[in-house]
Formats: structure tokens, C-alpha cells, sequence
């Protein structure tokens, strides 16, 4: 299939889905990273809110903050969750702070139950496209790193068989390599990396889509901003390079020796 006919989804930011060509592949898993506080968790509610306005199915899985978390700063973009919700055209599972009698939460951060729950939700909703976001699929490595690549690789290949676009975030914090994602990024079919900086003493935010498979895709990074009752934003290409705002050296160096030390624990 050529790069022109390939089916694309929205990201529900008609911005971004301009630096990928019109979208993200339909079917694809694409690795949103970066650190905590860069906008991730928001761009994965744009991606849901577009499907549910085709008319799409949606599962959010949250690990790190609870259902009604998540639900207020849906409405407080206007994305339509709990509309998504009463139709029964989305299901956020909450694995963080439901009990375990909850039917649409998971008892362990386990990626095999992971897995069933979402392939349980989705024949709840239907034969049509879903998308899913996984928000974020590192909490189930947290203290078991060496497992990354695998259980990244698992979830690609059975998730890849049900009609699904999936988004996965992986973060981690400049001070720690312990929850850095290079297990998700080897196997996604995409990377949309998200960056922080304190520019003359103002948080600026940033992202830059590094790989998306069969798209001519922008290879600029773009400055980007949080506003109320919209979302995520995108405000134009930055005169900033990606070296500006990367992880500090010493950060890096113990990421890449962390990611060697799980690489040969584990075969790929």
C-alpha cells in the first residue's frame, strides 16, 4: 500500500496531524515519552476525543492518576468524555485507585492482565476501530526494568490483532533512568517525544515526532502550550534545537548504560 492510500487516524490536533501527513497509520502503536508535566496525558485525551467524534470506540487505561481525574481534565478541554461515557462508546479503566470488585479496573500491574482487560472491553464495544491509550505502560516495569522490551513487544503483538490504534506513554524524570521507556520505544511503530524547559525562567514545552513508519513526517520540534477550555496547542516551530532542551549528559550516560545492562539481561 502506498504512503497515499494508507489509512490515517486523527490526533484530534489538526497540527500535529499535519507534521505526520495526515495522521498516525491506522493500526499503528506509537510511544508518546517523556518527562512528568509535558503534556502527554493530554495529548492521549485529544487522540480518544477525535475517535469519539468519528464515532470510534475508546479505552483509556490510567495507572498513575484515577478515573476522575482523568474525566476532569477531559471536560475542562471540552473533549467529551462524559458524553463518550453515557453512550457507552468509552471505557476508562482505572488500575490506581478502584477496588478490585471494579469491572473495569485491573487487580496488579500485570501486562497479561493488561492485555485481557483491554481485549475484554473491546468486544464490549464492538467489531469497529478502537482506539486505546495506555497511559503509562512503564508502571508495569517499575520494578522489574529488565522486562521492558518484552512486555512492550507482547502487547504489540497481541493488540495488533484487533482492530486497534493504540498510544502507550512511557516517562520518566531527569533525576532517575530507573522508568525510561526503551523497551516500548524499540518495538513502536511511532515516537512522539515530549520535552520540558525553563527558559528565562518560564516552563516551556515541547515535542518532536522522532519515528513514525510509512510517513513523511515533520522532523522540526515544535513549541506547544496547555490552555484551558482547548488543550494542547501548537504554537510553531522553535528556534530552540533538540540539543537544547535534551536530558542533561550525565542523565543520558546512566540511561544508556541502564539500557545496555537490561538489554543483556534479557534477549530481545
Amino acid at each position: 500500500m502506498g504512503l497515499t492510500c494508507l489509512e490515517r487516524v486523527s490526533t484530534g490536533i489538526k497540527e500535529i496531524d499535519r507534521m505526520l501527513a495526515g495522521g498516525i497509520p491506522k493500526g499503528f502503536i506509537v510511544a508518546v515519552v517523556g518527562e512528568p508535566g509535558c503534556g502527554k496525558t493530554i495529548f492521549c485525551l485529544h487522540f480518544i476525543s477525535a475517535g469519539l467524534n468519528e464515532g470510534e470506540g475508546g479505552i483509556f487505561i490510567t495507572t498513575e492518576e484515577s478515573r476522575e481525574s482523568i474525566l476532569r481534565q477531559a471536560e475542562q478541554f471540552n473533549l467529551g468524555f462524559e458524553e463518550g461515557l453515557r453512550e457507552h462508546k468509552l471505557v476508562i479503566v482505572d488500575a490506581l485507585m478502584r477496588s478490585k470488585e471494579d469491572k473495569y479496573t485491573i487487580s496488579s500491574l500485570e501486562v497479561e492482565e493488561l492485555i485481557q482487560k483491554i481485549i475484554e472491553v473491546k468486544r464490549e464495544l464492538g467489531y469497529g476501530h478502537v482506539r486505546v491509550v495506555i497511559d503509562s505502560l512503564s508502571a508495569f516495569w517499575l520494578d522489574k526494568p529488565a522486562m521492558a522490551r518484552r512486555y512492550s513487544y507482547l502487547v504489540k503483538k497481541v493488540l495488533s490483532k484487533w482492530n486497534m490504534t493504540v498510544i502507550v506513554t512511557s516517562q520518566y524524570a531527569i533525576s532517575t533512568s530507573e522508568a525510561f521507556g526503551f523497551g516500548v520505544e524499540h518495538v513502536a511503530d511511532g515516537i512522539i517525544r515530549f520535552r520540558r524547559a525553563v527558559r528565562r525562567g518560564v516552563l516551556k514545552r515541547y515535542l518532536i515526532i522522532e519515528k513514525m513508519r510509512q510517513t513523511p513526517h515533520d522532523l522540526r520540534m515544535y513549541e506547544i502550550a496547555i490552555v484551558d477550555g482547548k488543550g494542547l496547542v501548537v504554537l510553531g516551530p522553535t528556534a530552540w534545537r533538540k540539543e537544547d532542551v535534551a536530558l542533561p549528559e550525565e542523565v543520558r550516560r546512566r540511561i544508556l548504560a541502564a539500557k545496555d545492562r537490561r538489554e543483556g539481561e534479557v534477549p530481545p
